[in-house]
């Protein structure tokens, strides 16, 4: 039977517009067959539940494709889901932060710091107020009196004839850490289990009941980690020597215990195991080579059409095991919100002291309780940073931002965060420079793709030194992680110019000369703080006699004239450098090798003096 040609529309969207494009069709197409359109009519019955039918479906329709497509989700859980297939992940809250200072008295002997009564303060370690005890922080680095370093300083002052006052500060953060157990029975891949509860923050360790420490990892097909071994003699004798600089050496560490986590709404968290199941038979060990890959041996395998993976190139089971057998107890954090912003001076009450001990045994009882008792600690300035999660606006700007980055460096720009990012317990980083290998220093086969990363740390009095070799290997094996497979990094020594500042000023009538001098001392002091300084940074002399000339008081800048310090010997560095063969129209310039200017005594290096005209 033949078909006949109908007038079809398929714009219609909504209820009315299909009941009307089917009293249309109605009319054209049988016009002798039904004609009453009436709200009463049995026909228009069957009409509006067509209609209300084709605007359900339609509905869903726009509502389904409308969530995937990040920019315009609406519902949470795909808000979420599309984030972390972007590589996102999504908070629910965010945590206040501030820096807390802790105190211990330590007894006086031969008018030194007795360190034997020092103590030692547990990791995770909780704090709270007492005008707000609801509301805990924790202190997430350990605390060893006895160690002082440039990134780690302890303060020593007198507290009175008998004892001497040490201070440590570490960075506190809103947190509470809560606990909770997860039994598993028969093996099976990629289990999960959900933590419902609000304000998480996420996972802070997970063990199972033999012991095992199960790591948590950004995809189950990544099977190496950062992890860290302390810098003793016995870990790496080469390197020991740098452990004031390095307390603790980065490497790589593979495992199978490995799990990863995303939130599935703001108040659950689901926490997803890998796909093994056996221990002893672990595929991860096997390595490409002819006969797995397939080159054509021995069994003549053609796999030239196979799209492989390079986080799972042989198609094994990468991904870890899955727990069996066994009882996990999960820690996580939860806390933040706005509520955590608390004011300054207000965390002075210690939740819990059975993490805090004594690093020396048979110590004498009385001196140990004055010193035990002497424990204290306080916010010198407001917690900042408490408020509530990502909104669904954020998570959609953040999680297209990620993607585009994927946590590579990609830019000159991106190694330069990711070398500031270093954690402290690896070494501090204080300066980075980062430039492409000049063309003429390229040695032969070398290509263009090979960057020289300049780096500079600080010594124990905040002066510029050059970085140990425990610093710079951390530096090198976190940086593997991140960088582009055909970027070769070279960290090097940026150079360390010294540099002392002469100045001359007249006075404006009735103001005191040592005042205005003080003054203009104070600016000199802060424009040279070493932590708004860069290397390869230039001196502008124009914008030193701008600086001066609008300090109150001063009449005139009459010359403003840069010197260079160098010499061990008087405590500077041994470069020298032609400060007046490298102005150009007032201008210092840095020389072609990588280096900084650095003001190191600025009490002594500043002078000034009044003249007049």
């Amino acid at each position: 039977m033949a078909t006949e040609n109908r007038n079809i529309t398929y714009l219609n969207k909504d209820f009315s517009q299909f009941k009307t494009s089917l009293i249309d069709y109605a009319r054209t197409y049988f016009p002798t067959s039904y004609n009453d359109f009436s709200t009463s009519s049995p026909g228009m019955m069957f009409l509006e539940m067509a209609s209300y039918v084709g605007d359900v479906m339609s509905f869903y329709l726009d509502n389904q494709i409308q969530e995937n497509f990040l920019q315009y989700v609406r519902q949470q859980n795909n808000i979420y889901a599309l984030a972390y297939m972007m590589g996102y992940k999504p908070k629910v809250t965010s945590v206040s932060s501030v820096d807390i200072d802790i105190y211990q008295k330590v007894p006086t002997i031969s008018n030194q710091p007795d360190y034997t009564y020092s103590i030692y303060i547990s990791e995770n370690f909780p704090i709270t107020s007492p005008l707000q005890s609801n509301i805990k922080f924790l202190i997430q680095d350990p605390i060893d009196f006895t160690f002082s370093s440039s990134y780690d300083p302890t303060e020593i002052t007198v507290y009175d004839n008998n004892y001497y006052l040490l201070k440590k500060t570490r960075k506190a953060i809103s947190a509470e850490i809560k606990s909770t157990s997860f039994s598993f029975g028969s093996p099976q891949s990629f289990q999960t289990v959900d933590i419902s509860d609000s304000n998480v923050i996420g996972i802070l360790d997970i063990t199972d009941s033999d012991g095992n420490k199960w790591y948590e990892v950004p995809y189950l097909a990544q099977e190496m980690i950062l992890d860290s071994i302390k810098n003793t003699n016995i870990n790496n004798p080469n390197l020991s020597a740098d452990g004031g600089e390095a307390p603790y050496l980065l490497q790589l560490k593979k495992i199978q215990r490995r799990f990863v986590t995303r939130f599935i709404d703001d108040k659950t968290l689901r926490i997803q195991f890998g796909s093994g199941t056996n221990t002893s038979n672990n595929d991860e060990e096997i390595t490409p080579n002819p006969d797995n890959v397939g080159l054509g041996l021995p069994y003549r395998q053609s796999k030239l059409t196979t799209a492989f993976s390079p986080t799972n190139f042989l198609f094994t089971d990468t991904y870890g095991i899955s727990p069996y057998n066994t009882v996990l107890t999960v820690r996580y954090l939860i806390g933040g919100g706005l509520q955590s912003n608390v004011g300054s001076g207000t965390l002075t009450v210690l939740s819990n002291k059975s993490g805090i001990k004594f690093q020396n045994a048979n110590l004498d009882p009385t001196l140990s309780n004055a010193v035990f008792n002497s424990i204290a600690t306080i916010n010198t300035l407001a917690s900042n940073g408490g408020g509530a999660g990502d909104t669904a606006d954020d998570i959609r700007l953040k999680a297209m931002s990620t993607f585009t980055t994927q946590q590579r460096t990609v830019t000159l720009d991106d190694y330069t965060v990711r070398a500031m990012s270093l954690p402290s317990d690896y070494g501090n980083i204080a300066k980075v420079y980062i430039e492409a290998e000049k063309l003429s220093n390229l040695l032969p086969g070398e290509t263009p793709s090979i960057l020289n990363l300049f780096v500079l740390t600080y010594d124990s009095n905040k002066h510029l030194q050059y970085a140990a070799a425990a610093v710079k290997q951390n530096l090198s094996t976190y940086l593997s992680q991140y960088k582009m497979v055909n970027d070769s990094i070279k960290i090097k020594d940026a150079f360390v110019i010294n540099i002392g500042v002469d100045f001359e000023v007249t006075v404006l009538p009735n103001y005191n000369n040592n005042l205005v001098i003080a003054d203009c001392l104070a600016k000199l002091k802060d424009y040279f703080n070493i932590d708004k300084w860069q290397i390869n940074e230039p001196i502008m002399l124009k914008d030193l006699y701008i600086m001066l000339d609008n300090v109150d008081g001063v009449q005139s800048v009459r010359t403003v004239n840069i010197t260079n310090k160098y010499g061990s010997l008087l405590g500077y560095s041994n470069y020298a450098y032609d400060i007046m063969g490298a102005m150009v129209n007032n201008v210092i310039y840095p020389s072609l090798d990588s280096m900084i200017f650095e003001v190191k005594y600025p009490n002594n290096d500043i002078k000034g003096r009044v003249v007049t005209f």
